[in-house]
């Protein structure tokens, strides 16, 4: 039985995935919500386009749908029953520590009849972070918190020299809290790197964040 993937596009999802495919699991779907009044991953500001062209260039299904008028939870049981009644068996996620946000998932995954996996629970989120520099993972960060995190982190590639600086601001080095979020363009389980423009930048809720043109798998 398949197994769907919880992902935005960033690196900890893109490495949990890395890691359960290594695991042999069979993984065929992606599952993301949208903001249904902009069209973008709340707080990542990734437009559905975009997303769209990093699961396809990872073999994976969209299963996507969005907000507005409905709430996040009742847009995710949807989602969920679906996955189940396409015969999924589970839910891959890529949390690494807070137990709050893994447990709301955990009882709604399980609720929808289906297994809740988590590759990268417990391990240090530095090592993680420099886990997803060694692996060879094209990443950069797109949006940035601009009460936790630092502006100038803003649309940076994520490398040892990035991670020493979340180290020495004495943040979650991977952002579990939500300091800043990434995108993944490439790496190992690309078919083919993720072509993405970036347009400008822009302030919502307290974030900054990359504006970011449709993006299409392709070769550069």
């Amino acid at each position: 039985m398949s197994w769907a993937l919880a992902t935005a596009g960033g690196k900890d999802a893109t490495l949990a995935l890395y890691r359960a495919r290594s695991q042999g699991l069979e993984v065929r779907w992606a599952l993301n919500v949208f903001e249904g009044n902009t069209g973008v991953v709340r707080f990542h500001g990734t437009p559905r386009p975009v997303l769209e062209a990093h699961v396809r260039a990872l073999a994976l299904e969209p299963r996507f749908d969005h907000t507005h008028p409905r709430g996040f939870e009742e847009v995710m049981d949807g989602l969920l029953a679906g996955l189940r009644e396409e015969g999924a068996r589970g839910v891959v996620f890529g949390n690494l520590h807070l137990a709050d946000i893994r447990a709301w998932y955990e009882e709604r995954v399980r609720g929808a009849g289906l297994e809740h996996r988590e590759p990268l629970w417990g391990e240090d989120p530095e090592a993680v972070a420099r886990d997803v520099v060694r692996e060879g993972f094209t990443a950069r960060v797109i949006s940035v918190n601009l009460e936790l995190g630092d502006p100038e982190w803003l649309g940076r590639p994520l490398d040892d020299g990035l991670v020493d600086e979340f180290v020495a601001a004495g943040i979650d080095v991977c952002g579990e809290r939500g300091e800043y979020h990434t995108l993944v363009t490439d790496g190992p389980g690309f078919a083919c790197p993720v072509k993405v423009q970036v347009t400008g930048e822009k302030e919502r809720e307290g974030h900054r964040y990359l504006v970011l043109a449709d993006g299409t798998p392709g070769d550069d």
